[in-house]
């Protein structure tokens, strides 16, 4: 039995086959930014984006007819419980509508039933970025025309929850956890027993990241918005991708930062360690919707490979509790054990709609 997973970036799509056993290849693709600029949204890329995807399948020889289903990293859908949810009719539209937002994990379920559906198979996404279990105060923003969503790296997140909860031998049900994912998007989340009852959405709260700005004094937004120098899709990328250290350093690439900062630029040393400070400070202020009740404080995603960046986070948060590390992401073997779960019958599939 083995399953194709499928997990589309802003400019890559990473593809892995994976057995019961694990990984038996994987690929990432490098779409060309051109064809990707010439289309007007993220769910207009599909047909260019298969056309890639099938291609490098088929040179890498995979014998498709043993492929048993297609997972996918879930996109911006209405908001859901965590689990596995079979593609279906109603999820290809929001996906196309992009009913929570643009981002390039909306392509992952069409992708995936695009796929599976030439070959009779079932197409899944486990743990959608908008798995929503937040407590009603996590939802209050200040207004009451704007909600806080639920909107995180919620497939990460909840893999990293299941590995410490494994090595400190505990139960999930029965401890809580403060989880930093940190990536191109940094999400920071509370969780309960199991549950993510509160985290910034990576895309508009929190701290500042490689690429976004994260939480922005509200009268300068305005002031910005209706000064005539910005559309709003030029703004919003603005925020989303020439943000945080990019938008203060020119780079995001940490290796290139610390090697500016062990080369004495002190300008890139108090970028780094603000964007450490606010992150500290997004982890402490989770610890409190907790009541302080943290069995340990979770690092995890891309840049927990960054030593000094961790060093620094840690020297302000190891009050609060253990800071354990998990550098990179599982989101693809996390994606292939979902697939297995659900094929095997060990978890129920959803219905989504």
């Amino acid at each position: 039995m083995q399953v194709l997973v499928v997990n589309p970036g802003s400019t890559t799509t990473k593809l892995a086959i994976y057995s019961l056993s694990g990984p038996l290849a994987d690929k990432t693709i490098t779409h060309k930014t051109k064809m990707l600029d010439a289309f007007p949204d993220v769910p207009s890329q599909l047909a260019a984006r298969l056309d890639d995807v099938s291609s490098a399948l088929r040179e890498a020889g995979t014998n498709l007819s043993r492929i048993s289903a297609v997972v996918a990293r879930g996109g911006l859908i209405r908001p859901v419980e965590p689990g596995i949810y079979q593609v279906n009719l109603r999820m290809l539209e929001d996906l196309r509508a992009q009913v929570q937002g643009p981002h390039a994990s909306n392509l992952g379920g069409l992708i995936a039933d695009a796929i599976a559906g030439e070959m009779g198979i079932p197409a899944y996404v486990v743990d959608p970025v908008s798995c929503d279990q937040f407590h009603p105060f996590a939802r209050l923003s200040g207004l009451p025309e704007i909600q806080r969503k639920s909107l995180s790296h919620a497939l990460n997140i909840r893999a990293t929850v299941r590995l410490a909860s494994s090595e400190l031998d505990c139960k999930i049900e029965t401890v809580n956890y403060v989880v930093a994912h940190l990536g191109g998007g940094i999400s920071i989340a509370a969780v309960e027993r199991g549950r993510i009852i509160d985290a910034n959405n990576a895309n508009e709260q929190g701290p500042f990241s490689p690429e976004r700005t994260g939480e922005l004094p509200a009268r300068e937004v305005a002031e910005m918005a209706f000064s005539g120098d910005f559309s709003q899709g030029r703004l919003i990328a603005k925020f989303l991708g020439q943000g945080g250290l990019v938008a203060y350093l020119g780079v995001s690439n940490a290796k290139e930062i610390e090697t500016r900062i062990a080369a004495g630029d002190e300008y890139t040393a108090l970028i780094y360690e603000g964007m450490a400070y606010q992150i500290a400070k997004e982890i402490g202020a989770m610890a409190s919707v907790l009541w302080g009740d943290v069995k340990a404080i979770l690092i995890c995603g891309g840049l927990a490979s960054s030593k000094l960046l961790v060093s620094m986070i840690r020297d302000r948060v190891s009050f609060i509790a253990d800071v354990r590390i998990y550098p990179g992401e599982r989101e693809m073997e996390s994606l292939a054990r979902g697939a297995f779960r659900a094929l095997l019958g060990d978890e129920e599939v959803k219905i989504y709609g």
